[in-house]
């Protein structure tokens, strides 16, 4: 087993998908998240974080990016708008709520980035959205809305790490991932499935007034050990909320394991290779 896909995606508007939130947050936390561990492992690796660096998570999720910069020396807040997630974050990161081995100094914010400063505490020097965009109809100006309550709270020429999806033909993934666009198809809501494109994480950049510093890909495989966990992980992760929408779990799963069999192994496991890319930006 690899890390798990990508971690939920940024909140978008349309009706409500009829989920269990707590099971989904614990299938992010313990079947999906780890899939981007080589990209929070590549983007650590490359800006130096360590004990200098006081960083801010954006879409913190239930915690592991920030858990690994926090081993690295990092001083680190998570912000996150899922009650779920973040109760998880907390077992992994705060010592008051059962954490053990917990990271000196990390803080957990519900809600909005303006909320994750403290009086007289300095400005963040790296601001991470791990949150991949570039699938979801509508995801960038999440992301936008974000940023720009983030950014004031960063010190000039901070880094700004924003990610994506690789091209579709570099991501296994994407022909089980059309499985949301079919079936969500009568919405056609904003929260729809779509091929990532090539500058969406230029695009947000430049609309978030932030100047590009460099870019990288990054292979990010999943590996599940059944088809059964592949259908929990990759529902966690919020792509497929228009089609439950609009169908019912029980279509959702069935046309997920449709999809899934080209990558199911003699072992039972599931396996597909993908691509994610990442933008470093700087603040001006």
């Amino acid at each position: 087993m690899t890390p798990t896909l990508v971690r939920q995606h940024l909140p978008h508007a349309g009706a409500a998908p009829r989920v269990d939130l707590r099971a989904r947050a614990r299938d992010w936390s313990e079947i999906q998240e780890r899939m981007l561990v080589p990209l929070y492992e590549a983007v650590y690796e490359r800006l130096d974080v360590g004990p200098t660096t006081r960083l801010l998570g954006l879409g913190c999720g239930s915690g592991l990016a920030l858990l690994m910069a926090a081993a690295r020396g990092a001083a680190v807040t998570g912000v996150d708008a899922s009650p779920e997630r973040m109760a998880l974050a907390r077992q992994r990161l705060l010592p008051e709520a059962g954490a053990t081995r917990a990271p000196a100094g990390a803080r957990l914010v519900d809600g909005s980035p303006r909320d994750s400063t403290e009086p007289g505490a300095s400005a963040y020097t790296l601001v991470t959205a791990f949150e991949p965009i570039g699938c979801l109809a509508g995801d960038s100006e999440g992301l936008g809305g974000l940023l720009a309550e983030a950014t004031p709270l960063a010190g000039r020429g901070a880094a700004v790490v924003l990610a994506g999806w690789g091209p579709p033909e570099r991501c296994a993934t994407t022909s089980v991932l059309r499985v949301a666009t079919k079936l969500a198809e009568p919405l056609r809501s904003t929260g729809s499935w779509r091929p990532a494109l090539r500058d969406d994480l230029e695009d947000v950049a430049q609309r978030a007034g932030l100047k590009p510093d460099g870019s990288g890909r990054v292979a990010c495989p999943f590996g599940y050990a059944d088809v059964d966990s592949a259908v929990r992980g990759l529902k966690s992760t919020g792509l497929f909320d228009a089609a439950i929408t609009a169908t019912d779990q029980v279509q959702v799963d069935k046309e997920l394991t449709e999809a899934l069999h080209p990558h199911q192994r003699q072992d039972g496991t599931v396996w597909m290779p993908n691509v994610f890319r990442y933008l470093i930006a700087r603040t001006r």
